[in-house]
């Protein structure tokens, strides 16, 4: 039996919550929604084109060496020396650009996801975040995986290594729902980065070492209470929390509505909280938008169960 080669295929990358507190650039977890979607259709033409960009106000580069989405597919196609292949993307962007939700890296993991398949799947899923982090690099200045990873492959994961790249899955507790809350501000993550400090003390370098040990120690035991007293971040909470108007109050609102605990979602702006069960997510998700609103700053609010799939296929022709 033959099968007719496919000329277009859809997929879907959602969004992330970066460093979970005291993971900095190395936990992740993906959430349900929202997310980025990419159409890559082959091409006469013999190059990665980036065909059409819709819902970022016009806001990202078309150039194909530029483009997350497109520098991904490149490196993706270089890899299986295949640079010849005509590739055409059509990005539509769900995720705001500067939200700390991991907008570039979705665009980059669907891109790629949907060109293995597109191509007959060469590759592994696994094996994609390599090129994944080519096109992050573009947007941040750096590859970092805390939003690639778990996008790509769902789930918390644990990034131990780059060189040589080591991402492993850490189980989540049936019942964990996270809030994510995202003001209506930007921050980039480059202008984040900047404040942080080079170094730190032995003394927060410890602190963070534990939290960052029980958290995962809290996860694999479904240990909420723990979930909540390991998510303290002293690395780069401190020096990111002033860019976030009100963070420490939306912080209260969220303990004082039942969140486990509440941090930034990578670079920021949106801020994150952990709960358990959807009722109390619920509550807690209105609690830090309304302290948000009683400082006149619009919110966007989402609420979600832990993805594990990550990445998906959501159409092929």
């Amino acid at each position: 039996m033959s099968f007719m080669p496919l000329i277009s295929v859809s997929a879907f990358a959602p969004a992330s919550i970066g460093n979970v507190s005291c993971g900095f650039d190395v936990f992740g977890m993906a959430i349900h929604e929202p997310g980025d979607e990419v159409t890559v259709s082959l091409a006469k033409h013999g190059e990665v084109r980036m065909k059409s960009i819709t819902g970022d106000g016009g806001r990202l580069p078309s150039d194909a060496g530029r483009n997350t989405a497109s520098v991904a597919v490149q490196a993706f196609l270089r890899h299986i020396n295949s640079t010849n292949t005509g590739i055409d993307i059509s990005l539509t962007k769900n995720l705001p650009l500067g939200s700390g939700m991991g907008s570039s890296a979705a665009s980059a993991v669907a891109a790629v996801v949907a060109t293995n398949a597109l191509l007959g799947a060469p590759l592994n899923k696994v094996d994609l975040l390599p090129f994944v982090l080519e096109g992050e690099a573009v947007a941040c200045g750096d590859g970092h995986a805390d939003n690639a990873a778990p996008s790509l492959l769902g789930g918390l994961v644990l990034v131990r290594s780059l060189q040589p790249l080591d991402v492993i899955s850490i189980p989540t507790p049936p019942d964990l729902v996270c809030v994510l809350v995202h003001p209506h501000i930007e921050i980039k993550t480059r202008d984040a980065r900047k404040v942080l400090k080079e170094q730190i003390s032995l003394r927060d370098g410890v602190a963070q070492w534990a939290n960052t040990a029980a958290l995962v120690a809290g996860m694999m035991k479904s240990d909420y209470e723990l979930i909540g007293r390991s998510l303290v971040d002293v690395v780069a909470e401190p020096y990111r929390a002033p860019l976030i108007p009100a963070f420490y109050d939306v912080r209260q609102a969220a303990l004082q509505a039942g969140a486990l605990g509440m941090g930034i979602s990578g670079s920021g702006p949106t801020v994150f909280a952990l709960c358990r069960g959807r009722e109390v997510a619920q509550r807690v998700s209105h609690a830090m938008a309304a302290r948000f609103a009683s400082i006149n700053l619009e919110s966007d609010r989402f609420v979600s169960g832990v993805n594990a799939t990550g990445a998906r296929i959501v159409s092929a022709l």
